[in-house]
């Protein structure tokens, strides 16, 4: 689920003034389901199963606000989803069944990375840089993205919700 500039640009940006080599192969988002790998072919019944979960679904409000980390499990610093957060993980499930049904290696947790596998030093700015981040937006849809030969993540298809 992308989120929209001015803030998508800010995360990013400052992704990228913490040196992460990911800040511009990667748009600022939410995460609904992890990278999948699928075959081509069953392309049809997976965007045919993402407009039926967009069409059970309301736009909401997003708050984002304040950081977070992963740490000691996982090296991310993220802004944490404040508000939205229950209808990310409404849509995660109702994602994350049918075609694309898979097991997660953690459970869900919405949130927006800011930074990734870097040294702690620069993992602990970042989280004191991002704690006063602050975003508030209407999340209208989502999106399904491809990872290309370029190793840069690129919107695919969008999905309204009804």
């Amino acid at each position: 689920m992308s989120v929209p500039d001015p803030y998508g640009a800010a995360i990013q940006n400052a992704r990228a003034g913490h040196g992460d080599p990911q800040a511009r192969s990667i748009p600022t988002h939410v995460t609904l389901l992890p990278p999948t790998e699928v075959p081509a072919e069953a392309l049809p019944k997976i965007e045919e199963h993402l407009a039926e979960v967009a069409a059970a679904h309301r736009p909401f409000r997003m708050l984002l606000c304040g950081s977070g980390t992963f740490r000691p499990v996982s090296p991310v610093v993220f802004v944490r989803v404040e508000e939205g957060a229950q209808e990310c993980r409404l849509l995660e499930a109702d994602i994350r069944s049918g075609p694309l049904a898979r097991e997660l290696a953690f459970p869900y947790h919405p949130h927006v990375t800011v930074a990734h596998g870097l040294p702690d030093d620069v993992l602990d700015q970042a989280y004191e840089q991002a704690r006063d981040f602050r975003a508030s937006f209407e999340v209208p849809g989502f999106g399904l993205s491809r990872f290309d030969a370029d190793e840069v993540w690129r919107p695919w298809r969008s999905y309204r919700f009804s």
